[in-house]
């Protein structure tokens, strides 16, 4: 969806005259979800194949997308889908009840990072932010939340708040009373004296029951933050008594089998799950800690106790736990994430030579397989520039330019800002990539 507003509007708003702005819709694109719109018309895709997505119309693309993150191995990895159609022969796809892949996917998990001694299967990240949520306020007793600014957790009522630019506050909480995140307080990417201040002041209204951050920063890391800011932020949450909550929607597995925890050593009270643990395959998500924490999870009626209360009939199903079970364990046996790192490796350093011949005023940078490029900043605007609004569409428009320029070039990237390679990708796979981006670059004008 593309949103134009007006700089009435924005000057109304900045003055405190309105709420809200009034959206403009100018395409809303005819699709379910954000990740399937492509400006300036959505793509039908039939086909996927490792690193190759294919159009109704025939037409081949790179595909960096990867469904969001999860398909590290590759879409459509035959080895995993024969092993998880094997499954749902016996089974089905859904049985209502315990199958012997729920306990097979917690075991793995536990495998790869120790903290994690329970584990909640869930339908979607979003889910699994929600709970993790709920779990801390009910063991801790408190109620605030603390998030990085600009930071994207879900969509649920409480965390739509400051999203993609910090300090935007309910901008984009529409349909969401106030009042659902007066409980939620948020503090610049990286500025740990920041955190300590805003742990401070909750202080002094019954404290925080959990920070919830993304350890490479937020948005994957499209700000990046210190190597020790996960260790700082773990330090902080001991000495104020709150929970510390790692989202590792995207991170889980693909920066290595032990996630972002791992790679920093640092331990969370609870860890979020999103796509990788049903391997690509639907209800997708998770919520894991110590079996302390965990155990404030609701199973049945428990009268008289104190007890998280969580849900769903679909979730944990032998379909998506076999997936997410064979994926993870193909994921460690191929070495996959430092293989598709070494991929992005690549990728990134072909980009900044790309930008550094064309002389132009972009950026890339990269964690393993996850590569960034900004082409128009739109993320690192500030909610104090009075132009703020009007800046936003406008740069946004230049990332939709720029993601579709890529695309008619053969290149699908999420957002046209981000790219997740995969082991799939290869020598032929990259050359491609950059041939597209020189076509894009080589017709900019100065």
């Amino acid at each position: 969806m593309y949103v134009q507003y007006s700089a009435e509007d924005s000057v109304r708003y900045l003055a405190g005259e309105t709420d809200a702005y009034e959206l403009h819709v100018l395409e809303n694109g005819g699709v379910q979800h954000n990740l399937a719109f492509n400006y300036p018309f959505p793509l039908v895709i039939e086909k996927a194949q490792g690193a190759y997505l294919y159009d109704i119309d025939g037409n081949r693309y790179v595909d960096y997308l990867q469904a969001g993150g999860p398909t590290l191995l590759g879409s459509n990895y035959e080895p995993v889908n024969q092993k998880v159609w094997e499954v749902v022969k016996e089974s089905g796809p859904v049985t209502g009840l315990f199958h012997p892949y729920e306990m097979k996917l917690a075991e793995k998990i536990h495998e790869c990072m120790p903290w994690v001694e329970m584990y909640r299967c869930l339908a979607s990240g979003t889910e699994a932010d929600m709970v993790a949520i709920r779990i801390a306020r009910t063991y801790t007793g408190k109620q605030r939340i603390v998030k990085v600014g600009g930071a994207y957790h879900g969509w649920s009522d409480q965390l739509v708040y400051s999203l993609h630019i910090p300090y935007t506050k309910t901008f984009e909480a529409h349909g969401i009373p106030k009042e659902v995140s007066e409980n939620t307080s948020e503090f610049f990417p990286g500025d740990v004296a920041g955190l300590r201040k805003v742990l401070e002041e909750n202080e002094k209204a019954g404290g925080t029951a959990a920070v919830i951050i993304e350890p490479f920063g937020p948005e994957s890391g499209t700000r990046p933050v210190a190597k020790d800011f996960a260790a700082k932020v773990r330090e902080l949450c001991d000495e104020f008594h709150t929970l510390l909550i790692f989202d590792e929607v995207v991170t889980a597995f693909r920066v290595g089998p032990g996630g972002a925890q791992g790679y920093f050593n640092v331990k969370p009270d609870l860890t979020v799950f999103g796509k990788i643990v049903a391997g690509g395959y639907p209800m997708a998500g998770g919520v894991g800690g110590s079996e302390e924490i965990m155990s404030c999870i609701a199973a049945g009626v428990k009268a008289g106790k104190k007890k998280a209360y969580v849900g769903g009939t679909l979730t944990a199903n032998p379909l998506s736990c076999a997936a997410g079970y064979f994926a993870i364990d193909e994921i460690i046996r191929q070495d996959a994430a430092m293989k598709a790192g070494e991929n992005g490796d690549k990728l990134c350093d072909g980009i900044q030579k790309l930008i550094d011949k064309y002389e132009l005023p972009f950026v890339t940078w990269n964690t393993g397989s996850i590569v960034h490029f900004e082409v128009s900043g739109v993320m690192y605007l500030s909610a104090a520039d009075p132009d703020v609004f009007k800046k936003i569409p406008e740069r946004q428009q230049y990332i939709e330019e720029f993601g579709a320029a890529l695309t008619a070039n053969g290149v699908i990237t999420l957002a046209g800002s981000r790219i997740y390679t995969s082991m799939a990708d290869n020598d032929e796979t990259i050359a491609e990539t950059l041939n597209a981006f020189e076509e894009v670059f080589s017709n900019i004008e100065r």
